[in-house]
Order: C-alpha cells, then structure tokens, then sequence
C-alpha cells in the first residue's frame, strides 16, 4: 500500500503515473452498512480507492459521502460521487464542505440517471448544475471561493475531483467536446461507463485522451450469467455487451467463474491501452481480488 496518507493515496499514485485500480460499492439500502463495509475490507489492499455510488440509477440508498466516511473510518479510501439529480448549487456546496471536512478527498462529479429510471419515479430531479458545471463548482471551492466568487471565510478546499467519460460513445465529435470540457472545468482523472469495444478504447485514447495528462480508468463489469448481460442490455442506456460474450456465459458450466475470467480478459486488455481500471462487481464486490490476480495486477503493497 502506498504512504500516502488516507485521502490522498488515489492522487498520490495518479500524479505518480502508477497503474490505478478502483471498485464500486453500493450504499446499503437501511441503517445497517455491515455489508458494505465487509466488502470494503476485501478490496484494502488490492485497489488505491472505492467508489461510492450517489443513488445509481436513480434508486434511493444511503448518502454516499456517509458511506464513504464509513468506509474511510476502517482505513479504505473513498470516491464519493456526487450526483447533480437531488440538490441544487446550495446544497451541493454544503455536501461538499462537510464531506472534506469529515476527510473526504476524492470526489466524482456526475450529473445523475432520470428520476424516472428509479425506485421513486414521482420524486422530482433537480439538476440545477450538471457534471461539467459541478466540476467548475469544484475548482472554484479549492480556490476558496463559493459559486458567486464570494470568499470562503473558513477556509478553501482540496477535492480532487473526477469524471465519467463513456469511449463507446455513438457520437464522436459529442465524446471529444464532452471530453474536452470536463478537463477545461478541473477534472483530474477519468473513470469510464462499462468498456466492451477495446478497439473503440483504443482509437479513444489515442486520438482523444492522449492529449491530456489525466488518467483514464476503463470500467471492467462483471457479468454474473447470459440473463444477466441481457438485462443489462434492455436496462441500462448506452450499454451493448456483445452477442459474442452472451454466449459464452450461456454455454459456461459455471456462469458466475466464465466471467471472472471474461473480467480478468478485459483487465489485462484494458493495461495496454490505459492508466487504470474501475471494477463493477454489483452485489459481488468480494470476486475482485480474484478478477484482479487473473489479470495480472497484484496486491497494492507487492514490490
């Protein structure tokens, strides 16, 4: 594990050049975040920092930046995502210099799925910002100011702030400026939606991020079964896993391993082409370390 002390560790090893490795974890749905917290102890050794979902796909869990500090208090760092859907600039801010106040240093700025898509379809969504203005919102905190360029009287500051960035992308010319922008409002690295097409990757780093000093993490998702890739497909916008790999799963005698080893295959992909890899592993976050070793990356602290 690196030196660097708790908050700062995702940094450190980004400006370091190191290979980067991140994991998801949902909140827990209730007051009990056992589970959660289990799950982050798996992942300690073998990622630089978890992320914290921020009601994914709109459905309500725990607030990420109480999770994240749960998580944090037992030694694991956090990404605490901060979904523009539910607050306005107000109450962004507020979340913001409570969650660094508290120890929160990495944060990843993401306008947010509908309301629509979720559990609670009548609630009502905010997005008074979006994920680029929330960026510069950000920036302009670790200036020390507020969204008003008013002075913080009780101190700036110093969130490195992260982006979503999707290579597979149907629009190219739309990928590159949504690209551009998030670097020009301060983001700092990038992780990815779920990556299939390696050469869609490849054309994506060479012809877009290489321009730019900021590493890009691909996302590696762990595909449970045939059914579930499926349902990916029918639920999840933007998101084409390919007939190829659903067959695979489908004719596997043991499904669950088959893509284990389809993740550990995209992992070892994904090393030649980029700076890091973001593992989602729904309800399975205990398999990383497993999809981890099959892809050739190791413990954090092996020399």
């Amino acid at each position: 594990m690196t030196s660097a002390p708790l908050g700062y560790r995702l940094r450190t090893a980004a400006k370091a050049g190191q290979f980067l490795v991140t994991a998801e974890v949902m909140p827990p749905k209730g007051g009990d975040p056992a589970h959660m917290l289990a799950m982050g102890e798996r992942l300690k050794d073998r990622v630089h920092a978890v992320n914290v979902t921020d009601g994914s796909r709109a459905v309500m869990r725990m607030s990420s930046w109480a999770a994240a500090l749960l998580l944090q208090q037992q030694g694991v760092e956090a990404v605490c995502q901060v979904a523009c859907r539910d607050r306005n600039r107000i109450a962004l801010q507020a979340d913001l210099m409570g969650a660094y106040a508290l120890g929160l240093r990495n944060i990843l700025a993401l306008t947010g799925d509908p309301v629509k898509a979720g559990d609670h379809p009548e609630a009502r969504g905010v997005f008074d910002l979006e994920s680029v203005r929330l960026l510069r919102l950000l920036e302009k905190l670790n200036y020390g100011v507020d969204s008003h360029d008013k002075p913080l009287t009780d101190g700036a500051l110093d969130l490195f702030a992260g982006a979503a960035i999707d290579p597979q992308s149907p629009s190219w010319s739309g990928l590159q400026r949504r690209f551009e922008a998030k670097v020009k409002a301060g983001a700092q690295f990038f992780q990815s939606q779920l990556i299939t097409d390696f050469e869609r990757l490849a054309k994506f780093m060479d012809q877009v991020a290489s321009g730019y000093d900021r590493p890009v993490l691909a996302g590696i998702f762990l595909l449970k079964s045939a059914k579930n890739a499926n349902f990916i497909n029918r639920n999840v916008p933007g998101t084409h896993i390919p007939q190829a790999i659903i067959d695979r799963l489908a004719a596997a005698a043991d499904p669950l391993q088959e893509g284990v080893k389809i993740a550990a295959e995209q992992v070892q992909a994904a090393r030649q082409l980029c700076q890091g890899v973001h593992l989602m592993a729904v309800r399975r976050e205990d398999l990383i370390p497993q999809i981890l070793d099959q892809g050739g990356v190791g413990p954090l602290n092996d020399p």
